[in-house]
């Protein structure tokens, strides 16, 4: 992981670039999770968005950022592991949803968890209140892009 040098801790950073190596920081993170696991950061990152409840392949592919050929061979490679299965959607027989199995639901919880702990861990000398402003805002600012 890249540390921030002695000269650049001493300068103020604007929003967008501390929102981009804060980027850069949760994405080492997932990447040394998803190591530790023994699955890609991509694969990480879809067990994680499936704790909640499957979701079909055109919502994963827009949270995702993924084009329809890529999702498939993720969600296939997945599939092949026993992490993931594909049920029938239930308004629209045409369509599938991607759901956690039960090694895949342990899995993901666990890897949520772990990556959830160590970027705490980044904020742990940090007084509550300012932990607690940072994460509304941040919630703001995912809540307006996501609309």
């Amino acid at each position: 992981m890249t540390r921030t040098t002695t000269a650049e801790a001493g300068t103020e950073l604007t929003f967008a670039t501390a929102l981009v190596r804060m980027s850069h920081v949760v994405q080492y993170v997932f990447a040394d999770v998803s190591r530790e696991h023994g699955v890609t950061p991509q694969q990480a990152q879809l067990l994680c968005m499936l704790t909640g409840g499957p979701i079909g392949m055109t919502e994963l592919s827009r949270l995702l950022h993924l084009e329809k050929s890529s999702l498939t061979g993720l969600v296939d490679r997945v599939e092949r592991r026993g992490l993931v299965t594909r049920v029938s959607h239930p308004r629209d027989r045409r369509a599938c949803q991607i759901s956690l199995t039960p090694e895949g639901a342990r899995l993901g919880e666990k890897v949520h968890e772990e990556i959830c702990a160590r970027l705490d861990v980044l904020g742990e000398a940090m007084p509550e209140a300012d932990r607690r402003r940072i994460a509304s805002a941040l919630t703001g600012v995912v809540a307006r892009y996501a609309t």
